[in-house]
């Protein structure tokens, strides 16, 4: 397989399918951080793949899909310990969005979503924490889905903050996303029919207009699967404290995960990362706490309104992927206003899909659904009818 894209750590690694079923003669490629046995994860980090040694065994994960007739083909690509929405790795360079090569490809599981959009696997694992896995798919044009918090094991995956883990995997078809979510969620007893849809007026705010439009056309659809719409301020307190709450959790966090290794081994990281790892370090307690009291409120908030007919309909990001090499305030503000939109289903703990309806200028622009807690299979299931009835 030529790995043009550099989507790859190691394209050479095959793990051959364990048993028979519902994925026979269907490939994935995993983000470097899943534990596969004899093999050592490196998380984006050069230090950190010196300093660990071998799995003992493969990842509950990669586990179930090999038994049920998967191949593994390939680690791919992550930012540095998960720690960036960009896909830009300063070690091992940036894999090549292959909707838009001038443009990132998102982070951190830049690779799995590259691998799936140019087609060099079915489906791909990734790792979602404040995006990771909803946002490289929205920019290289594939689904993508972070489960309910919680409903998929994380054991034999890196940890980035454990309170936001979650696995989650990118497809290119609505179907395969749904099948794999059937193997890797136990099963839920979610029923009924979606039949409220929230518009959230302050995300959609972060659309400049041009993707706010090309956005809009797909509104008409989804007010027609539906018995009742209605436009609402998902964040009462705004996003951009949500946005802030969310960091300041996730830091505090990632710092108690990971200090002593740093402190020890005194990794080296690119430019932004080792300033983000240095920030976290700064955060005390009393930094935290009311964040903490502030997201169990927006828990019980966003459940109250999605209850177990309800859909919020957001952007997944504020556009299409930013070019390659952006820094300085403009870079910042468009990851700011990335947060701001991710960290709705992070802080609730929520399921959200993302999917690739519209483009604009050729380059792909990714509309998100979220649902109440475990609604995940009854969410897939629904984005299959959705697709369905657009293309009617």
């Amino acid at each position: 397989m030529d790995d043009k894209w550099n989507a790859f750590v190691d394209q050479d690694l095959a793990i051959q399918p364990t048993g028979t079923g519902r994925l026979n003669g269907l490939t994935f490629a995993a983000k470097d951080v899943f534990a596969i046995e004899g093999y050592t994860s490196g998380a984006g980090n050069p230090d950190w793949l010196l300093t660990h040694g071998p799995s003992a065994k493969h990842a509950p994960a990669i586990e179930r899909l090999l038994k049920q007739g998967a191949k593994l083909t390939g680690t791919t690509h992550t930012d540095e310990l998960m720690y960036s929405l960009n896909g830009e790795n300063y070690h091992y360079g940036t894999p090549v969005n292959p909707k838009a090569p001038a443009r990132i490809p998102g982070g951190s599981s830049s690779g799995s979503a590259v691998a799936v959009s140019a087609g060099l696997v079915d489906f791909a694992l990734g790792t979602d924490t404040g995006g990771s896995v909803r946002i490289p798919s929205s920019y290289c044009g594939i689904y993508g889905f972070r489960p309910t918090h919680g409903v998929v094991s994380t054991e034999g995956v890196i940890p980035l903050a454990g309170s936001f883990d979650t696995v989650g995997w990118m497809a290119r078809d609505a179907g395969l996303l749904l099948e794999v979510g059937q193997l890797l969620i136990d099963d839920q007893s979610a029923k009924g029919e979606f039949t409220n849809a929230f518009f959230g007026q302050d995300a959609w705010a972060m659309l400049d207009q041009e993707y706010k439009d090309a956005l809009s056309t797909i509104v008409p659809s989804i007010e027609e699967m539906v018995d009742c719409t209605e436009w609402v301020n998902v964040a009462k307190e705004g996003l951009a404290e949500w946005s802030s709450s969310f960091r300041i959790i996730q830091g505090s966090e990632i710092w108690a995960e990971h200090r002593e290794w740093i402190e020890k081994e005194k990794p080296v990281f690119g430019p932004g990362i080792a300033e983000r790892f240095q920030w976290t370090s700064t955060l005390k307690k009393s930094d935290v706490l009311p964040r903490l009291e502030l997201r169990e409120e927006i828990r019980q908030s966003m459940s109250s309104l999605l209850s177990d007919n309800g859909l919020l309909v957001i952007p997944t990001a504020p556009g299409p992927a930013p070019l390659l090499n952006l820094h300085g305030d403009k870079a910042e503000q468009y990851r700011a206003k990335t947060m701001q939109l991710s960290c709705i289903a992070g802080l609730a703990g929520l399921p959200q899909v993302t999917l690739p309806l519209t483009e604009v200028n050729g380059l792909p622009i990714g509309l998100s659904f979220i649902a109440n807690h475990h609604q995940d299979l009854k969410l897939l299931r629904w984005v299959i009818q959705f697709s369905e009835y657009r293309t009617i």
